[in-house]
């Protein structure tokens, strides 16, 4: 019953949204500009940039496809808060950038790697009647694991520091059977949309291998420009 609401809900909601896209000119998510969902000058600044980030106290090997700026937080944002799925495409270059990079960086064949994405609370999915990282990720040409579940629903993130995000996430995730395959033994990149801090990366790299998987990395549409990170970037 809650998912036929659920359904029901998300049908009029696209519903609506296609009524006024027939009133209002449709605008560019990157920068309002009108005339496309996105501009060409803004999927220009989509291209993919992949940077490595390190994460202070910790040798996760994360990579970003994107810095979280300009064109590219305007149409993530739009995404997540708009739920608008169809922009997921347009992320997806530089998400396979990073998983890429993830896999040549640390001697891995693309192939051999199981991707699993951060999971969504419910809440999230329930609003916008999808996963974006799982979208992305499939966009992106690769088959999303969801091996991982949240154990419970962490606070508020905004305004937290480092470590009181880590305080915040640590063991709110945890590592379970899906589709009838296991973490153990598995070689995993961790994939999500935005590495701020990289507690979410740390918490989720901590339940894999509790459960026995070898996390070899993590790749993420973007990257938050904060104090304390530090980028390599590669053109390759």
């Amino acid at each position: 019953m809650e998912s036929t609401i659920r359904e029901a809900w998300r049908l009029g909601r696209r519903a609506v949204a296609d009524a006024a896209a027939i009133v209002l000119p449709e605008r560019c998510a990157g920068c309002l500009e009108p005339g496309a969902s996105i501009c060409a000058a803004c999927l220009r600044a989509l291209a993919p940039v992949p940077a490595r980030i390190v994460i202070p106290g910790d040798d996760l090997e994360v990579w970003a496809g994107v810095p979280f700026a300009g064109p590219a937080a305007s149409i993530l944002r739009a995404v997540k808060r708009d739920a608008r799925p169809r922009l997921a495409r347009h992320l997806a270059p530089a998400l396979a950038s990073a998983l890429r990079q993830v896999a040549r960086s640390t001697g891995a064949a693309p192939a051999s790697l199981i991707a699993v994405p951060i999971p969504s609370s419910t809440k999230s999915l329930r609003a916008r009647g999808f996963r974006v990282v799982d979208l992305v990720t499939q966009r992106a040409g690769v088959k999303p694991q969801r091996l991982l579940r949240l154990q419970r629903t962490a606070a508020d993130q905004r305004g937290l520091g480092r470590i009181e995000r880590l305080e915040n996430l640590r063991g709110g995730m945890l590592a379970h059977e899906t589709g009838g395959l296991r973490a153990d033994g598995l070689r995993v990149v961790i994939v999500d949309d935005v590495v701020t801090t990289g507690a979410t990366l740390i918490e989720a790299a901590r339940a894999l291998r509790a459960a026995g998987a070898v996390v070899v990395g993590a790749a993420t549409i973007a990257a938050t420009p904060l104090r304390g990170h530090a980028a390599a970037r590669t053109h390759g």
